[in-house]
């Protein structure tokens, strides 16, 4: 009988802790009001808590457009031609932007994270100067390499691939901000990610980790589950 509490026990506290990580792809502008207010109150908050179950990915183009003439690649943007070179540079960081080895919290997907939130919530402030060296220097990252890539051939071809790769979602892409869980566009999830991305992640994670089934503010009472069953697998253990 004890066996199988053990057992019980042990799979609980498994199963609550169970990582699930889904694909999410975030279609965004960088001088775009409504792509701020989604990165910096929606898509922050909720990766930063849900840090291992979200592959992220960032594609920096929105409703601009482009076309070749000659070797060179033009590009329209939705927020005019200062918002084309802000999407250079997202596109660039995105790819510039390295882990540091000497501080295991600061990887590239969590450099990028912060970077890519403060360039949105600075960008709104309209002070004339595009943010991207007050950014880079906040986090210590590079913003001489991603300077140099947006201000070059490469960053107008970094752009035009996210420019691909958002037409192939939808062209054109009827709304800004756009999420795609898995790559594939639902006019119902993206309704409820703009408004609630905690509750569209946690929709689209499976199994559903503790921090969903708590609730938002919760996350005292998930280490406080956690602990109780922790301890008490250990308690039925020592009574063999």
């Amino acid at each position: 009988m004890l066996v199988k509490i053990v057992l019980l026990v042990t799979l609980a506290v498994v199963s609550s802790h169970a990582q699930s990580k889904v694909p999410v792809s975030v279609y965004y502008e960088s001088l775009c009001p409504d792509s701020a207010k989604f990165i910096n109150e929606q898509l922050y908050p909720t990766v930063k808590q849900f840090r291992g179950n979200v592959d992220l990915k960032f594609i920096p183009f929105g409703k601009s457009s482009y076309r070749t003439q000659g070797s060179e690649t033009l590009f329209e943007c939705h927020h005019g031609p200062n918002e084309c070179y802000g999407n250079k540079v997202h596109a660039c960081a995105l790819t510039s932007i390295e882990g540091n080895s000497y501080q295991p919290n600061n990887t590239k997907e969590a450099l990028t994270l912060e970077y890519i939130n403060c360039l949105m919530e600075r960008a709104q402030f309209k002070s004339g100067e595009f943010p991207g060296k007050v950014c880079a220097d906040q986090f210590e990252i590079n913003w001489e390499t991603i300077e140099q890539c947006a201000n070059s051939t490469q960053g107008s071809t970094l752009l035009k691939n996210y420019g691909i790769e958002t037409n192939n979602l939808q062209q054109p892409l009827k709304s800004v901000p756009t999420v795609a869980f898995r790559q594939t566009f639902d006019s119902d999830i993206q309704k409820l990610a703009v408004d609630n991305f905690r509750a569209a992640l946690c929709k689209n994670l499976s199994p559903s980790p503790v921090e969903c089934r708590v609730g938002p503010g919760g996350g005292a009472s998930a280490v406080a589950s956690f602990g109780l069953l922790t301890v008490a697998a250990l308690i039925l253990t020592r009574l063999f």
